[in-house]
C-alpha cells in the first residue's frame, strides 16, 4: 500500500474492478451500464471464479421471476425469515439494503443485458421459521449457448470434471434420471439423443460441450454481456496494491504478462477476488482446526482483496457463526493422478436409509439438513472426518456420491477405494476404523426409529426442506428407511470444506470497506466473498453467496456512478 500524491500513472478510469467472478462482472457490467469508464482484471486466463463451479444459483427475495411461476413473496417476509435466522447478530442495515435492491438490481440485469434467470416454484429455504418460502426466491441462470462466445468460449472456467458426462457435457439435475435410463420411454430416448447428439457435434469443434447450465451459464452470460458492451477484460493481471492519496484509494498496482501498471480509479476500486479461500496465514488464523487448508475454490483465489485492503486499513470480520459456508466432500483419485472432488449436495445425503457417523460410531446431526448446517454438527462434535452409510438397496435407489442410481459405476469406485464394501456391519467398522459396539446400536437405534418415521435424536424429516429432497414415495417419513438387515454395506469418507466465505471485509450499505473505526474507506469497495457475509455466518437458503454478490455489485456500481 502507498501513498502516491501526484504521481504518474499509465491508465485511468472511472471504476477499476478485480475477480471475474459473479461479483466483479455485475459490478463492471452494471458500471458501465452506469455510464462510467470501467476496467475489469482477472487474475488468471479465465472468467468465473467459484461461481463457475456451482449450481449458479441466486438468492433474491421479493424479484420479479416468482410471480410468473405463482411463488408468493414479500420484503416483509423475507426480513421477518432473517430476523428469526440471524437474530442479533448485528448488520440489520446491510439485509435490509440487500432485500430493497434485490429486485431492481435483477430486474435491471434481465432487461438490459444477455443475464436471464427463471424462478424455482419448489426450492426450498433451507430453514424453517417465520416468513421462510417454499420457492420464488431461488433463482437458476437460464442455459446459455457457449457457442455466441466465439473463441472467447474458452474463456470460461469449466465445471469440475466428475460433473460432467463423457467428458465434457453439462448435465441438468432434472436430465441426470432420463439420461441413466434412455430406453425406459420415448421421451427419455429423445431427451438423451438431442443432448448427447448436440455434444457429440460440440466436440468435432470444441474442448467440450457448449450447452452450458448452472454456474456456467450464469458466468457465461455475465462475460458474453461484457464484450457486448465492450467493458475491457485483463486477464492475468493480479492486484499488487492498492494506491492512497491522503487516505483515499485512487487506483492500484498491477501485475501484467507485460510488467507492472498503475491504473488510477476515479470513483473506484471493487474487490472481487474470491475471499480468504487458499490464504494459508488468514486460514490458520479464523477457520476450524478440523479443517484443512484446502478450499473449493480455485487455488490461485488466495485472499488478495482482502489482504491488500487489510493493508491499507480495512477492518476484517470473522464472519460470526462460521467463517466459511461448508460441504461435506469426498474424494477419488483421477487417471491423470489428480484428485477429484465430489461435493454431497442433496442427492444422497438427503434420502431415506442413510445415516452418517464419526469414527465413535455415533450420528452427530440431521443428515437431511443443507450441506452447511451438516458440516457445522460435524464441526460442533470436533469431527475433521465423517462416513455416510448405507446398504445396498440404498446405492440401487439412489447411488452415492460418484457411484450413480442403479449402482453404475460401483465396481470401479471400490477398485479405486474411493468407498468401502463389508457383508456385515461389525466388518464395515473394521475395515474403517470405527467403533463396533457403538456403530452396531447405532444403525439398531435408526431402524427403530426409521419403523416408526420419527427421530427422536435428530429430527430428520421435521422440516419442508428436508422432506423436499427426501423420497416422497416413503411414508410416512420421506427421509427414513431402515437399513437393512443384510449386507452387503458401505461406507464413503467425507470431510468438511469451504464452498464460499462468511469472513471478510467489513462494509457499509454500499459495499465500501470500513476501517477500523467502522469508517468508510473512500474509493474501496468490496463484494462477494471478499466482503463478510450479511448473513453472519448462517446459511439461510440456496444462492445466499451468488444473490448478495449480484446485489451488492449493483448497489457499488450505483453509488460509484452518484446514482444511489
Amino acid at each position: 500500500m502507498t501513498d502516491q500524491g501526484k504521481a504518474g500513472f499509465d491508465q485511468e478510469v472511472d471504476l477499476l474492478v478485480f475477480g471475474a467472478g459473479a461479483g466483479g462482472m455485475t459490478a463492471a457490467l452494471v458500471g458501465a451500464l452506469s455510464g462510467l469508464d470501467v476496467l475489469l482484471c482477472e487474475k488468471t486466463t479465465q472468467v468465473g471464479g467459484n461461481t463457475s463451479t456451482s449450481g449458479g444459483t441466486t438468492w433474491v427475495p421479493g424479484n420479479s421471476q416468482g410471480g410468473r411461476v405463482g411463488a408468493q413473496d414479500s420484503l416483509e417476509d423475507a426480513a421477518a425469515f432473517l430476523r428469526a435466522i440471524v437474530g442479533d447478530r448485528g448488520g440489520d442495515d446491510v439485509r435490509a439494503a440487500f432485500l430493497e435492491s434485490g429486485r431492481p438490481a435483477i430486474d435491471e440485469l434481465e432487461q438490459k443485458t444477455e443475464v436471464k434467470f427463471a424462478a424455482a416454484a419448489a426450492h426450498p429455504d433451507y430453514l424453517d421459521g417465520p416468513g421462510s418460502a417454499f420457492g420464488g426466491r431461488a433463482l437458476g441462470p437460464l442455459p446459455f449457448d457457449g457457442r455466441l462466445l466465439g473463441a472467447d468460449f474458452d474463456r470460461v472456467r469449466p465445471p469440475r470434471p466428475e460433473f460432467m458426462g463423457l467428458g465434457g457435457m453439462m448435465v441438468g439435475r432434472a436430465e441426470l434420471a432420463p439420461l441413466l435410463q434412455p430406453f425406459a420411454s420415448l421421451g427419455n430416448l429423445k431427451l438423451t439423443l438431442g443432448i448427447v447428439g448436440r455434444y457429440a457435434l460440440d466436440r468435432l469443434r470444441y474442448r467440450r460441450g457448449t450447452r452450458l447450465l448452472m454456474g456456467n451459464a450464469l458466468v457465461a452470460r455475465l462475460f458474453y454481456s461484457l464484450r457486448q458492451r465492450k467493458v475491457p477484460v485483463l486477464f492475468e493481471t493480479p492486484l499488487r496494491e492498492l494506491l492512497l492519496e491522503q487516505g483515499k484509494v485512487v487506483g492500484a498496482v498491477v501485475d501484467t504478462p507485460q510488467g507492472q501498471k498503475r491504473i488510477r480509479a476515479r470513483r473506484g476500486v471493487v474487490l472481487a477476488t474470491g475471499g480468504v479461500a487458499w490464504n494459508e496465514a488468514l486460514r490458520k488464523q479464523y477457520f476450524p482446526p478440523e479443517v484443512s487448508l484446502e478450499s473449493q475454490a480455485p487455488e490461485t483465489n488466495t485472499g488478495d482483496g482482502i489482504v491488500r485492503a487489510m493493508q491499507a486499513g480495512a477492518a476484517f470480520d470473522d464472519g460470526h457463526d462460521s467463517p466459511a459456508l461448508w460441504m461435506p466432500c469426498s474424494f477419488i483419485q483421477r487417471a491423470d493422478g489428480t484428485r477429484g472432488i465430489w461435493p454431497h449436495i442433496l442427492l444422497d445425503r438427503a434420502k431415506p436409509g442413510l445415516i452418517a457417523v464419526g469414527r465413535d460410531g455415533r450420528r452427530f446431526v440431521n443428515e437431511s439438513d443443507s450441506y452447511h448446517d451438516f458440516c457445522m454438527g460435524m464441526l460442533r462434535h470436533g469431527l475433521s472426518e465423517a462416513w455416510l452409510v448405507c446398504d445396498a438397496d440404498f446405492i440401487k435407489s439412489y447411488g452415492l456420491g460418484l457411484v450413480m442410481p442403479g449402482g453404475r459405476g460401483l465396481a470401479e469406485k471400490l477398485h479405486k477405494g474411493y468407498l468401502t464394501e463389508a457383508p456385515t456391519l461389525e466388518a464395515l467398522a473394521a475395515k474403517v476404523g470405527l467403533d463396533a459396539d457403538a456403530f452396531r446400536q447405532t444403525v439398531k437405534r435408526y431402524n427403530e426409529q426409521a419403523q416408526t418415521g420419527v427421530d427422536a435424536d435428530f429430527g430428520r424429516g421435521t422440516s419442508v426442506m428436508n422432506r423436499f429432497n427426501g423420497d416422497e414415495t416413503q411414508q410416512p417419513n420421506p427421509c427414513l428407511r431402515p437399513i437393512r438387515e443384510q449386507g452387503p454395506y458401505y461406507a464413503l469418507r467425507v470431510v468438511p470444506m469451504d464452498l464460499a466465505c462468511s469472513a471478510g471485509l467489513r462494509g457499509d450499505v454500499n459495499g465500501q470497506v470500513l476501517d477500523q473505526q467502522g469508517r468508510p474507506i473512500e474509493g474501496l469497495y468490496a463484494c462477494g466473498n471478499d466482503l463478510t457475509s450479511l448473513f453472519r455466518g448462517t446459511y439461510p437458503g440456496p444462492g445466499t453467496t451468488i444473490g448478495p454478490a449480484m446485489v451488492f455489485a449493483w448497489r457499488i456500481a450505483k453509488h460509484a456512478a452518484r446514482k444511489t
